[in-house]
C-alpha cells in the first residue's frame, strides 16, 4: 500500500493517535517504516511505527525505530521518551543511550545528555559519532559556564 508522503501533522506534533489501521501485519509495518526512514520520510515512518508499537509494545526493534523516526521528524520529546524506555528495558543498548543523549541535547539538556552519551561511548568506543556527540555536549556546558 503506497504511503502519502505529505504530512497532515504540524511540525513537532506527535501523530500518536492515527485513525486508520494500515494494511498488513506488524512486521510489514516495520519493514515499510524502515524503508520510509531510509528515504527521508520520518513522519510516515513514525505513523507506521506507532501502530506497530501499539500492537507489539515489548519489541525493542520497533521502539528503537520509533525513536529514530521521532528524532528525524524533529519531535525530540517523543524521541527522548522512546529512547528512554528502550534504555530501561535494554540498558546494554548503546544506540538507545546515544539516541537519548542526542535527543536531550536537542532539547537543551546537555548535562542529561552527557550521562547517556558517555555510556554509549564506553559501550562502543569504536563508534566515533558517539565520542563526537559527547565532546560536543561537554564543550557546550563548558562554554555556557564561562559566559557572564
Amino acid at each position: 500500500m503506497p504511503m502519502d508522503d505529505s504530512s497532515s501533522h504540524e511540525p513537532g506534533e506527535d501523530p500518536a493517535e492515527p485513525s486508520a489501521q494500515p494494511g498488513g501485519e506488524v512486521y510489514d509495518w516495520y519493514v515499510r517504516a524502515i524503508e520510509l526512514l531510509e528515504t527521508g520520510n520520518p513522519e510516515a515512518a513514525a505513523l507506521l511505527l506507532t501502530h506497530a508499537h501499539a500492537r507489539e509494545p515489548s519489541s525493542s526493534s520497533v521502539l528503537e525505530a520509533l525513536g529514530r523516526a521521532s528524532f528525524d521528524a524533529g519531535r525530540y520529546d517523543a524521541a527522548a521518551g522512546h529512547f528512554g524506555t528502550l534504555t530501561e528495558v535494554s540498558p546494554d543498548n548503546d544506540y538507545a543511550h546515544f539516541g537519548l543523549g542526542l535527543s536531550r541535547m536537542r532539547l537543551g539538556d546537555h548535562a542529561g545528555a552527557i550521562e547517556h552519551l558517555a555510556m554509549a561511548a564506553a559501550m562502543r568506543p569504536q563508534r566515533k559519532e558517539y565520542d563526537q556527540a559527547l565532546r560536543e555536549a561537554r564543550a557546550t556546558i563548558r562554554f555556557r559556564e564561562q559566559r557572564p
